[in-house]
């Protein structure tokens, strides 16, 4: 605390130079007046509270809220003052609602603790004392050496300092960092590669100094000094001499390294965005009209103040004969008296702001959310993962989504390449139980490869199996066994490893079929074919590049010819072949890529003597020359690389997730805009983006890539928007890479926003994590305030994520990081278009209508009673008994309101999915418009004046109501005024209710029931524990009165007479979408009340109240309940929960 007191305040800055001094295994200097650096610990923390900061940061988060704020106020001057209510009617709500928030806020934060404590407990092995010792990830501090093994991640950022290799080499995957499937290639120094072993890495004398933490996963810059014999020597280090914490190491038995930045310093953390409070666009809407309610309440304390005084200036009102002042009040200051007036009158009319409003939001999020976990049709079989709700607070934020972002790698696609099909010498084959069969032959063999490919075949599958740099690991469980000793050179125990997961994919392709790459070593690749061992020696490895797209291997064959084998891209092969089938192989490439196959067209090269000399001796002066290398590389490889032979070309899948192209679909209908951010390759994104259906065919591909400078990335940006511009017909899709869009959003921001807003879709590869949070924080800031969601399922997706209005992890292959840091997590991204087209659509329209009937129904509460202080003179005398005020929000409106907001549907869930477009009537936040909301508010009032002067019109003038000539009195003309209003608000309630179960029956009519017979109890004994009974017999001696009943009556319909009236007048002249499907599905037999209990074809739906007496009577015939869908709509097999009542299960 001390430490980081002084660090706040500027005494012990963490970092007090540029950069950091690691002394490997911590062997500090002994000598002079050495002062070690300070780092962090190696723990990770993605939770928001601690226990010591738990009460006052929620605490100050909570009442940052208006209506807490306000409350809170109201208590402390209830305590201050004398006011006409007593201060448990404001500090029980503020307590309930202040308590229940707490609770729920602090148990999502224990799960993050929980998940983080798995991470910061694992066990790592850490050189220490000259031995391998076993302690928790968390223990690490820099300057440790660390040993990882085989399939483990790195607990810390780590220097390379050796491998099991000789050589120093491992490798490693970066998938959860940045999406990357392929192997990379990390290399240790040589003076610190040999030591492999804890006594030597022990004896090791060695400093690392590099630059302080960046989130930039792709730049290292540092050196480190090895002391041998007394002679110091440094060897520079960069990117490929660093293991990132969150990599994967693959292919090697195991590696110790030196961790040097630790915790929340290491480059993945530094990714994480720190973990904000997220609000909805409701809430943020609930504020202001809470500012406005604020702004009402105000208003009417002082005018009730001012009338006050205005009354009083005649001396018969100021102090009339029945209520003489004492010295003390007539002696006391006359502001201080209109302040505590101001503040009496602002408690008895505090009620408008209403805190229950809070309490029920909080119920029906939490509540609410365990629909989606219980949603069958979320659940995910083979994984066996339910979707997961970790923030409640944003259900309704899944209505208003305008733009979805989501990475690719894993979220799109399952994450495994398939070999699909290919072109030999002019002819398409396809795989059909590991065999090579041409197109539209069936093969009725045994499955498995047999030896019966032509010369053509054969050569083609070597090439494939051959041009490539995938490496070969052997899990050696068997001893000293022979891991060739298998059929076929294959056993469970080899693995393939590439930098390009096609190659993988057709290296196992190839095995599949027969010819097996059994070794793949620094010099010498050996395959089988059938059976027949044939071994080639590596000469040349012609490596790809994005400029040239296509890479090259020069072997030597067993018979000491040489021959170049060359794969790549349709454009950059084939306009230099010079024989084969080569537009028969063009038409076939074709056709693979309209059904969204990633085709490799390959060739290859026979070289003579004289040749080969030419190639090797231009190869090594290039590769040798210290001075543009590059050029001269790309010059020398063009040379080489010409007069090929056409082989053939293979389509490989890129294996989408179920239903990817249907969801990316009807997300686009529902108005929402799909950005795919991804880390991967230009072309692999393209190529996806293309068959998961984010681009089409016929969309016109814009590009933003590789901008060298300002004034270059400007001038492009220009260009695209001209060309968007002079073409309004066809549809645009823009591809941006990182580089180009660090160039674009620096000083060329609005330009770029307007080129994307007019593009389709947009793709941006090579993202680093920050950058893809930059592009969501673009949109989100941008002057229409879009609602952003993202979606990924690696660490490198946790800054968008937690950026986005609406974070949502899948629960893929690549870890947990972006499940345990968003707001939901599913675990397929087909589940996306149910969460947002149905949770999304109900959650919104279900506590839309619950923040404006909770005004609503409090404008109606406290106008009455602002009314009957113009007959009180001011006297601050209350119209409702106190415990009507305490229990009018508590209980008698309270479940009408809260059951209405977890089970209303407006549609059904199946025309929802059906149609997508009905997404479009609720978004920008169009049902709480301040429209939307003044009609509500004016609404209150005029039923407030009705309750108030309908009562006053009966009882005004003549109190005797009673046939035996007795008066009524003010506890009786409120009593009258809160019955009408109780029966009014909740009928209203069933006006807007479109969805009726057993439950909103129940608590509509119960309530109702309930308050007469509380009233009657209430009013009807002597009850000893209260102080006062001013309401004894005053209900019975109401409901004794034909005339009150008669008045009830003849309000509540004035009241909501106009209202049915306006609602039958807009549905048919002016109906929302959403009505029109309404009237479609009541008249296309969806079901009687709405779900199951359905008619037979044809036959016309019967009333509502029809359907619900043959329902309760039991006369739901299952023989009848047939759906009758259009052919035209085809509906997916719903299981959701939610659209089945309890009474339509037990019937139906």
């Amino acid at each position: 605390m001390i430490r980081w007191i002084r660090q706040q305040l500027g005494f012990d800055p963490p970092h007090q130079s540029d950069t950091r001094t690691v002394y490997i295994a911590n062997k500090f200097p002994h000598h002079g007046h050495y002062i070690p650096q300070r780092f962090a610990d190696n723990r990770i923390i993605s939770s928001k509270y601690t226990v010591w900061n738990f009460v006052p940061k929620n605490l100050f988060e909570q009442f940052r809220r208006i209506a807490n704020f306000y409350f809170l106020i109201i208590f402390l001057v209830q305590l201050m003052i004398d006011t006409p209510t007593s201060p448990i009617t404001s500090g029980l709500p503020l307590f309930f609602v202040i308590t229940v928030t707490a609770i729920k806020q602090g148990y999502e934060d224990w799960l993050r603790h929980k998940a983080d404590n798995e991470v910061n407990g694992a066990p790592v092995f850490v050189v220490r004392s000259g031995s391998l010792v076993q302690t928790r990830s968390k223990n690490i501090r820099v300057g440790d050496i660390v040993r990882v093994a085989k399939d483990e991640t790195f607990p810390a950022d780590l220097v390379l300092l050796s491998s099991d290799r000789a050589e120093g080499t491992c490798h490693i995957t970066t998938t959860s960092l940045d999406g990357e499937t392929n192997l990379k290639t990390h290399f240790a120094v040589p003076e610190t590669a040999v030591s492999q072993t804890v006594s030597r890495l022990e004896s090791l004398q060695a400093v690392v100094e590099c630059q302080q933490p960046e989130a930039d996963l792709y730049r290292f810059v540092g050196r480190i000094t090895v002391t041998q014999q007394e002679e110091e020597i440094v060897r520079p280090l960069g990117p490929e001499n660093l293991l990132l914490r969150g990599a994967r190491l693959k292919n090697t038995k195991e590696i110790f390294g030196v961790a040097v930045y630790t915790g929340m310093e290491a480059k993945m953390a530094l990714n994480y965005k720190c973990k904000s409070q997220k609000r909805s666009a409701v809430e943020k809407s609930m504020n202001t009209f809470l500012i406005i309610y604020l702004g009402i309440l105000l208003f009417e304390a002082i005018l009730s103040t001012i009338l006050k005084y205005a009354w009083q200036a005649e001396t018969k009102w100021n102090e009339p004969f029945y209520n003489q002042k004492t010295e003390k009040e007539r002696n006391s200051s006359q502001i201080l008296t209109f302040i505590s007036d101001f503040l009496a009158f602002l408690v008895l009319y505090n009620f408008i702001i209403p805190i229950s409003l809070y309490v029920t939001v909080e119920l029906q999020k939490f509540l609410g959310s365990f629909f989606i976990g219980w949603d069958l049709d979320l659940y995910h079989e083979e994984s066996d993962q339910k979707a997961q709700v970790n923030t409640s607070d944003l259900n309704e934020e899944l209505g208003q989504v305008e733009y979805v972002f989501t990475d690719k790698t894993g979220t799109l696609t399952e994450n495994e390449m398939q070999f699909r099909e290919c072109s030999i010498n002019g002819i398409k084959y396809q795989e059909i139980n590991g065999k090579l069969v041409p197109e539209g032959m069936t093969e009725d063999t045994p499955d498995g490869p047999v030896s019966c490919l032509n010369r053509e075949e054969e050569w083609f599958l070597k090439a494939v199996s051959l041009c490539h740099t995938v490496q070969i690991s052997y899990d050696q469980t068997d001893g000293l066994g022979d891991p060739f000793s298998h059929a076929n050179g294959f056993t469970p125990q080899m693995e393939y490893y590439a930098s390009s997961p096609d190659e993988k994919a057709l290296v196992e392709a190839t095995k599949r079929m027969g010819v097996t790459l059994t070794r793949s070593s620094g010099e010498t690749m050996e395959i089988k074919t059938f059976g027949k061992t044939e071994k080639y020696k590596l000469l040349h490895v012609l490596e790809f590049d994005a400029n040239r797209r296509r890479m090259s291997v020069i072997l030597q064959k067993p018979s000491g010819e040489k021959v170049m084998f060359t794969k790549g891209a349709e454009s950059a092969i084939l306009p230099y072949t010079t024989s084969g089938e080569i537009e028969k192989t063009r038409v076939h490439v074709d056709e693979f890529a309209m059904k969204g196959l990633r085709t490799l067209v390959v060739a290859c090269r026979n070289f003579s003597v004289d040749e080969y000399q030419e190639v090797d001796r231009r190869l090594h002066e290039a590769r040798t020359a210290l001075q543009q290398r590059e050029e001269r590389l790309a010059e020398v490889f063009n040379f080489i690389e010409k007069d090929l032979e056409l082989l053939g070309a293979t389509g490989v899948e890129d294996k989408l997730q179920d239903k990817v192209q249907e969801t990316i679909e009807a997300l686009r209908l529902a108005g929402i805009k799909v950005w795919v951010l991804t880390g991967d390759k230009h072309e692999t994104a393209v190529s996806v983006s293309l068959s998961c259906g984010h681009f089409h065919r016929t969309m016109n591909i814009l590009e933003l890539v590789q901008q060298k400078s300002d004034s270059e990335c400007a001038e492009q940006l220009r260009r695209l928007a001209r060309r968007i511009k002079e073409d309004h017909v066809i549809q645009h899709g823009l591809v941006v890479d990182g580089a180009s869009l660090s160039l674009a959003l620096r000083e060329h921001e609005k330009l770029f926003m307007d080129v994307c807003k007019n593009c389709s879709a947009v793709l941006c590869c090579r993202m680093a994590p920050l950058q893809k949070a930059k592009v969501v924080r673009l949109l989100k800031t941008s002057p229409e305030k879009p609602i952003t969601l993202a979606i990924g399922d690696g660490a490198n997706d946790v800054s968008m994520i937690q950026e986005a209005h609406v974070g949502i992890g899948i629960m893929g292959k690549e870890g947990r990081q972006a499940v345990r840091n968003s707001d939901y997590a599913i675990a397929r991204f087909r589940f996306l278009s149910k969460l947002l087209l149905v949770h999304g659509h109900f959650y919104y329209i279900r506590i839309t209508t619950l923040v404006q009937y909770f005004f609503y129904k409090n404008v109606c509460f406290i106008t009455p009673q602002f009314l009957y202080q113009f007959f009180c003179l001011f006297s601050q005398q209350t119209l409702y008994d106190s415990v009507y005020l305490t229990l009018y929000n508590i209980s008698f409106t309270s479940l009408p309101i809260l059951v209405y907001s977890l089970f209303e549907q407006l549609v059904h869930p199946h025309v929802l999915q059906s149609k997508p477009a009905l997404y479009r009537d609720i978004s920008k936040n169009s049902l709480l418009s301040f429209k939307t909301f003044l009609y509500w508010t004016l609404l209150g009032f005029c039923h407030a004046f009705v309750f108030f002067f309908g009562s006053y019109i009966l009882m005004g003038e003549d109190t005797t109501l009673m046939g035996n000539g007795q008066m009524f009195g003010n506890w009786t003309f409120g009593t009258l005024v809160f019955t009408v209003m109780v029966i009014t608000v909740t009928l209203k309630l069933a006006l807007e209710t479109r969805f009726w179960t057993w439950m909103n029956h129940f608590v509509t009519w119960g309530s109702i029931a309930f308050y007469f017979i509380f009233s009657l109890f209430y009013g009807g004994i002597i009850w000893p524990f209260l102080h006062t009974q001013d309401m004894y017999f005053v209900f019975v001696q109401l409901l004794s009165s034909g005339s009150a009943w008669f008045a009830i009556i003849i309000m509540i319909i004035t009241c909501l007479f106009p209202d049915v009236i306006k609602k039958v007048l807009f549905r048919h002249l002016n109906p929302t979408n959403t009505q029109k499907s309404q009237f479609i599905e009541a008249n296309e037999g969806i079901g009687c009340v709405d779900s199951m209990c359905c008619f037979s074809e044809g036959q016309n739906s019967c009333t509502r109240l029809g359907r619900l007496v043959e329902r309760m009577m039991g006369r739901c015939d299952l023989s009848r309940a047939t759906r009758s869908w259009r052919d035209s709509e085809t509906f997916s097999n719903d299981r959701s929960i939610l659209t089945l009542s309890p009474m339509e299960v037990s019937h139906c």
